[in-house]
């Protein structure tokens, strides 16, 4: 009997998987300690393995070792390996101690295979486990008949060496997703331990987990900063690249903020903590990275989808086989052995880890360097983008908008009153025209004055009743709104490049104020690689028409959308979407989230640390237009290696499903432990090509 045929052995993962997670949800959880951080850490790990019925990654290294030592004994006692070999070796029982070893590699170094097969019947999603459980057991079982009496020969060598061969290649497989989730388990341990802690004067040491917000801390030179914070007292560098990708170490002093996570520089720090636990960014990015790792692409769907046919097929293949050659060779055991071939070769185990892999490490390896990505498929759709429609301000400019001009045209208040006037008027509001007065108002060291019925009009501008009279700040949106003609704008201010806000005094309009903000450095840059990628590049602004040209034309953009006000921005994308068009829309996340729900591709840009941008599909935490063009760059990048893991996976099974079912016969014959070596290999190529992404990643 020619007992050297063919095995493909796949050792997978149950295939249940996470659910979809929506585009409006972020998955978060409490994390209260460094310790439970590090269990959120590891759980992000454990998902890739959450298959794998319970069982470790040294848990298949240790199984392979004892199984290893267990099968050197099996190959001296098997009769094929002796007549290879020319040696013979036999004793009194030496068949029972066959049996005895075998049943121990079977059940000891098969549980994981026999335990993944309950599970996936369980859950009904026939598999990768149930396959190789299925070839396991049907070699042991025959072996077994064979041992106790029933005539042929048995298969126990061949059980044995196909264990050992799935054990490794599991572990091996295992290895490489473990790696992917390295960059995420970095994050996980950026906090330090221990923390110091200021009270009633007197600094003292506290574990992470006793922190709570409103603490005093100091943080000295060199250490990690433990939660987000606000600096009280002290100048510091600090290095925050692990969070944002930002390589340059950012000054840090009074009133400015601190992230968790982040290395401080030379200098010590003192702050109050905003941001502890749950609350910190660094938490929000690790359950933002874990969510998106746990949700399915569109391209996920499409590999689960084969790899449930590629089982049905394996399945009627194996049986089908086994009908053939029992009918050609009137022999149950190369019956037998083409059935248990087929199974194992067949297993679509590569593709099975083709994408997962691909997204632990493009989710890991964006999250470091300031792309969070909260929708995958959205992502992965960057590729097929033809518009990006950029808001202006914050986006392509600094958003830190710059008082450039006020005067009085009115006898009764001066310049100066003027200013303050609208201070008070907007010092309730966050928008950018508000802080730039704020700022120069404390700049000319001019006295606040208290403001009542504050009310704010979303792109139109802000009242409020200051000094008994009633004040209204607004731009050209306000008299739009009132129907009332703009007034003239004196000619010394340059309404290309600034913003104009009226300001009017019991309804008469009694000075004006201009803001100019300043174009980013690499605006630019990311406008000109866009068209190289053929991808049209749109202003959206609620500025005016001379601003929005001055700015389109200065960065040589293909459009623009002037005087639109937030709830407007959404109609406007769906017009481009309506020709035909892909569209990202790129935004604050706040003001343009309706826009950004409604486009193709939402990215929220400049978030800071309110990573919770719950309407966009990618954060992204810089305010630098480049990473738009990088962020689509590695999308492409992504999904490549998607297809070619595919290709890889698909291909290896079109050709060792024939040979397994032995076309090739007599010329070629596919032993079982052989393919399960093959299969092994095939998981192996797609878990290395995988890892590729990460240099795509730094030249993308």
């Amino acid at each position: 009997m020619n007992h050297e045929h063919h095995h493909h052995g796949r050792h997978h993962e149950s295939q249940e998987k996470p659910q979809d997670t929506s585009k409006n949800s972020s998955g978060r959880s409490p994390v209260h300690s460094h310790h439970s951080m590090e269990q959120e850490g590891r759980a992000a790990e454990a998902g890739m393995h959450d298959k794998h019925a319970g069982h470790h990654t040294e848990d298949f290294l240790r199984r392979f070792w004892i199984c290893l030592v267990l099968t050197i004994p099996v190959l001296l006692l098997s009769e094929m390996i002796q007549h290879w070999f020319g040696f013979h070796i036999s004793f009194l029982g030496d068949r029972y101690v066959l049996l005895a070893l075998g049943t121990v590699i079977y059940f000891y170094g098969g549980s994981p295979f026999l335990i993944g097969m309950v599970q996936e019947i369980k859950h009904r999603k026939i598999g990768m486990m149930t396959l190789v459980a299925l070839a396991i057991t049907v070699a042991y079982v025959y072996s077994v008949a064979v041992a106790l009496g029933l005539e042929g020969m048995d298969f126990f060598w061949e059980l044995a060496t196909l264990i050992d061969i799935m054990l490794l290649g599991h572990w091996l497989e295992m290895r490489s997703q473990m790696a992917a989730s390295n960059a995420l388990e970095s994050l996980v341990a950026l906090l330090p331990s221990k923390v110091h802690i200021e009270r009633e004067g007197v600094v003292s040491d506290i574990d992470l987990k006793h922190l709570r917000n409103k603490d005093v801390i100091v943080i000295k030179p060199g250490e990690k900063i433990p939660a987000d914070a606000l600096v009280l007292d002290g100048v510091s560098y600090v290095n925050e690249s692990m969070l944002t990708g930002e390589s340059v170490p950012v000054k840090k002093e009074k009133d400015l903020k601190l992230i968790a996570g982040s290395l401080n520089g030379d200098g010590s720090l003192k702050a109050v903590v905003t941001g502890a636990g749950e609350d910190s960014y660094l938490n929000k990015v690790i359950h933002l990275v874990q969510t998106a790792q746990g949700a399915k692409s569109n391209t996920q769907n499409i590999a689960d989808r084969v790899a449930g046919w590629l089982t049905i097929i394996s399945i009627v293949v194996g049986v089908t086989t086994f009908f053939y050659w029992f009918g050609v060779e009137k022999d149950l055991a190369v019956a037998l052995e083409r059935l248990v071939t087929v199974m194992v070769t067949s297993c679509p185990h590569a593709l099975g880890v083709a994408i997962p892999l691909v997204v632990a490490i493009s989710t890991t390896r964006a999250a470091v360097s300031g792309l969070l990505i909260r929708n995958r498929t959205a992502f992965e759709n960057a590729r097929k983008l033809t518009t990006i429609i950029f808001d202006k301000t914050g986006t392509l400019t600094k958003g830190s908008h710059e008082v450039q001009n006020f005067v009085s045209v009115s006898n009764e208040f001066s310049a100066k009153e003027i200013l303050q006037y609208a201070a008070a008027a907007q010092q309730h509001s966050e928008h950018y025209i508000a802080r730039g007065i704020i700022r120069k108002l404390k700049e000319r060291e001019l006295e606040l004055w208290p403001s009542e019925n504050f009310q704010y009009w979303q792109g139109v501008g802000v009242s409020a009743v200051v000094k008994g009279r009633q004040v209204v700040v607004g731009g050209p949106n306000y008299f739009k709104r009132e129907g009332k003609p703009l007034p003239s704008i004196p000619p010394i201010f340059d309404q290309n490049t600034e913003t104009v806000s009226f300001v009017l005094i019991n309804g008469t309009v009694a000075g004006i104020i201009t803001l100019a903000d300043s174009i980013r450095e690499t605006a630019a840059q990311a406008i000109s690689t866009l068209k190289s990628m053929n991808i049209r590049s749109f202003l959206l602004t609620g500025d005016n028409e001379k601003i929005a040209a001055a700015v389109s034309a200065k960065l040589g953009m293909d459009g623009y959308l002037a005087n639109v006000l937030p709830h407007q921005k959404q109609e406007k994308l769906k017009e481009f979407q309506d020709k035909g068009e892909i569209v990202a829309m790129t935004g604050d996340g706040v003001n343009d989230a309706p826009a950004l729900a409604q486009a193709d591709v939402g990215i929220a840009v400049g978030s800071g640390t309110d990573v919770a941008a719950e309407t966009a599909d990618i954060i992204l935490v810089n305010s630098d237009p480049m990473d738009v063009v990088n962020m689509i760059s590695f999308g492409r990048a992504t999904y490549r290696k998607m297809i070619q893991n595919l290709f890889w996976a698909v291909g290896y099974n079109i050709i060792a499903i024939p040979l397994a079912a032995g076309v090739l016969y007599p010329r070629f014959v596919l032993s079982p432990a052989m393919g399960a070596v093959l299969m092994s290999l095939s998981t192996i190529v797609v878990a290395f090509n995988a890892q590729l992404l990460k240099r795509q990643f730094k030249t993308s």
